[in-house]
């Protein structure tokens, strides 16, 4: 209860020369006991262990823990694991982070917009390891399913400088990293962006709406772009159902564009 993590109890706490606290854990969870391999529960002690995991900062020193755990002898006989440590699902065995201190570090540059370097920084971690929370936890959002999107909203978004590279065999040069970048977004519920590819050719853009399934791309009644006639290309092919939509910022800026073409010449 005190710490709020689920599977070990606080035994003692001690204060360091230094003002830190060192907080001595035991294992609280029976099902620790269990083999990893083969489930069954253990019965005789082997040895006892002790490890380090750190988790969440608590107070302005924090907390350093020192988690005693025992060793158990599996009593399976045709268990190929003949020994193990305990573990709880918040420290896996090997494991020197807790899981909610990787999920906090992921959810920190996911939901809350913070680099890696500063969640690293404010939390006390490697770059390493959080950029790989950040992964884990970007998967939650890059491999959920599509939300249904009845105004699908595609524009181009320029990203840095293209590179070519020379081909050795025929001298030719070929473009390796398009500086133009094809964003989609849903245009009017909450979805935000939906996906983006690298290019804005015609074969780029159908090639994402070709990862998507097909009840989806039915469900899209309007799709918005901007003046752009490969859009418009793309848009008669892969959703050829689907209406075309100029959004109204190009319009007001081309509107605004010609007036003062004409009012230039006009007063010339």
């Amino acid at each position: 209860m005190l710490l709020d993590l689920d599977g070990v109890s606080v035994a003692r706490v001690e204060r360091l020369a230094d003002g830190r606290r060192r907080v001595h854990l035991v294992t609280a969870d029976e099902t620790a006991r269990a083999c990893p391999a083969c489930g069954v529960f253990a019965t005789r002690v082997k040895g006892s262990a002790e490890t380090r995991p750190r988790d969440l900062p608590y107070g302005e020193s924090g907390l350093e823990f020192r988690w005693h755990k025992r060793r158990w002898w599996c009593r399976e006989a045709g268990c190929p694991r003949r020994s193990f440590t305990e573990q709880i699902p918040q420290i896996p065995a090997g494991a020197m982070l807790t899981a909610r201190l990787r999920d906090t570090a992921g959810r920190r540059i996911r939901d809350a917009g913070s680099t890696v370097i500063q969640a690293a920084r404010d939390l006390h971690l490697s770059w390493p390891a959080v950029m790989e929370a950040f992964r884990t936890q970007a998967r939650d959002v890059t491999e959920a399913p599509l939300p249904q999107v009845t105004v699908l909203g595609i524009d181009e978004t320029r990203r840095g400088r293209p590179r070519w590279e020379q081909d050795a065999d025929t001298g030719k040069w070929r473009l390796t990293r398009d500086r133009w970048h094809t964003g989609f977004v849903d245009a009017l519920g909450h979805g935000g962006l939906l996906g983006q590819v690298e290019g804005r050719p015609v074969a780029d853009v159908l090639a994402w709406l070709a990862t998507t399934d097909l009840d989806w791309r039915r469900g899209i009644g309007y799709v918005a772009i901007d003046m752009s006639a490969t859009y418009r290309a793309v848009i008669r092919i892969g959703l050829p159902h689907a209406t075309v939509v100029v959004d109204h910022f190009h319009m007001v800026q081309l509107a605004n564009k010609m007036l003062s073409i004409v009012r230039r010449r006009t007063t010339a």
